[in-house]
């Protein structure tokens, strides 16, 4: 496999976390739970690099959905996770950086990645390539970090 490909897959899979036998959209979410009171930090600290590791992470993983699906032979191979942290990472915008919040960002986007609200399920059916397999993932990290910050807000 060509080295732009295997990078690709690597970043796809989140380095082999797809590969996990059940439920790897469910591994592959919780890969990004650390990640969101470190990059609230960064936020803190620095709005833009915030904004800069944010718009790289979801415009690599893109990038990497687009060729891992034809590597791996599918539309939104079943091994691409990458997907899973852009949203979760995006649901990470709206929310404090604690572990609670990023526990309720994790249980309500993996809701939302099944249930699909409008425009997510759209997306899912309409678009191909790297966006479509990101693009209702990024739907349901907003809408899990808007419900989060009410939630947060009412208890």
């Amino acid at each position: 496999m060509p080295t732009t490909r295997l990078i690709a897959v690597t970043i796809a899979t989140v380095a082999g976390v797809g590969r996990f036998p059940v439920a790897p959209g469910t591994a592959g979410s919780l890969v990004a739970v650390p990640l969101l009171p470190v990059l609230a930090n960064l936020r803190g600290g620095s709005p833009l690099a915030y904004a800069l590791v944010v718009l790289a992470i979801v415009l690599t993983g893109i990038w990497a959905a687009g060729i891992a699906e034809d590597v791996l032979g599918g539309p939104d191979h079943s091994r691409i996770v990458i997907d899973e942290v852009s949203g979760m990472i995006l649901a990470g915008l709206f929310l404090p950086g604690t572990w609670v919040a990023a526990g309720l960002a994790f249980v309500l986007f993996r809701i939302l990645d099944v249930v699909k609200p409008f425009p997510a399920g759209l997306i899912d059916a309409r678009v191909h390539g790297g966006l479509g397999v990101v693009g209702d993932d990024l739907v349901a990290g907003v809408y899990a970090g808007l419900l989060g910050r009410l939630v947060l807000a009412v208890v």
